[in-house]
């Protein structure tokens, strides 16, 4: 029987701590997920030695007699013993708490086990050293090898499965109303994400159990703006202003992206002046019901073409001034 050497598997050290175990299993997991490599064998084998691996590694009493059979068999293999005759019984399906397979309080059918993992039970390594036959098939009353869990290892049978991952572009109207977005999956399946109120670039919205093969995962990437510069949850907005209401003062329509409103420009406003609208905004992500502001930015018009009698009211203006 063959030596699974469960931290070689996921890259760690024999000393890494549960978050760094998981931090690995969860990057090779998506690496080498079914669902990113159909058709590959290799991949789907792969797939299935670092779910054995994480089952163990990740469970305080499994991993602490992994790591007692571990020192014993390289005490064993430098002394130059054969795998043949190395004593296995002593070992085989004393799970954690007595009897053979004691401890294990779940188990799920080969056609689970393939749609969680891509594939049938565990190495004949964990089987010997764990107990690998958890419960009777159902209606037979014979017990089905290679499929029995131990729920400490898998959170209470909530086995974590690699997230799938998707890019999902949307409007900056569509951030600040919510919307929806249709997936199709490589095996045809279509599922509707809801993308809430208030997601920003960057923002990822998971979908947990979404299709019993793990949760997926959107990366939000929303588009620029012809009108707003988004900050944070502020939005920024240029307001033109003709050159009379900015020197005495006057009334603006401003719009918001749910209304239009109306802004006071005072006389002598400068060009470049900002206007903090409060609560006109984007709204929170977590709290919808609260916004940012909105950031009006005077962008003063000059005339562009005069009259003669424009300009000779200027020019009067300039030497008036000039005194």
């Amino acid at each position: 029987m063959e030596y699974k050497d469960y931290y070689q598997t996921l890259g760690v050290s024999r000393t890494a701590d549960v978050k760094d175990i998981k931090k690995a299993y969860r990057k090779l997991a998506q690496q080498y997920h079914p669902d990113k490599n159909p058709g590959d064998k290799s991949a789907e084998q792969r797939f299935k030695e670092i779910n054995e691996a994480y089952a163990v590694l990740s469970d305080a009493d499994k991993r602490s007699k992994y790591d007692r059979f571990g020192a014993q068999w390289e005490q064993y293999e430098r002394a130059g013993g054969r795998p043949e005759d190395f004593d296995w019984g002593r070992w085989g399906g004393a799970a954690p708490g007595g009897a053979p397979g004691g401890g294990y309080t779940r188990t799920v059918s080969p056609e689970e086990f393939e749609q969680m993992f891509g594939g049938s039970g565990f190495s004949s390594f964990f089987e010997t050293l764990f107990g690998g036959r958890g419960g009777a098939r159902p209606g037979t009353g014979r017990r089905s090898p290679g499929y029995g869990f131990d729920q400490g290892g898998f959170d209470g049978m909530n086995i974590p499965q690699p997230a799938t991952e998707a890019t999902a572009q949307v409007t900056l109207d569509e951030a600040f109303h919510g919307t929806t977005r249709l997936l199709e999956r490589s095996d045809g399946t279509r599922l509707e994400v809801n993308i809430p109120r208030g997601v920003q670039t960057g923002s990822k919205v998971r979908m947990r159990g979404a299709t019993g093969q793990g949760d997926i995962v959107i990366n939000v990437d929303v588009l620029p703006d012809a009108h707003y510069t988004r900050e944070g949850d502020n939005l920024r907005i240029a307001v033109p202003v003709d050159l009379y209401t900015a020197v005495l003062g006057g009334e603006t329509e401003v719009k918001a992206p749910d209304k239009t409103v109306a802004l006071r420009i005072p006389a002598g406003t400068q060009n470049g002046k900002v206007f903090r609208l409060r609560g006109l905004g984007m709204p929170h992500l977590k709290k919808p019901e609260h916004r940012g502001d909105l950031l009006a930015v005077v962008e003063v018009k000059l005339p562009a073409h005069l009259s003669d009698r424009e300009r000779q009211l200027f020019e009067e203006l300039r030497q008036i001034h000039a005194r």
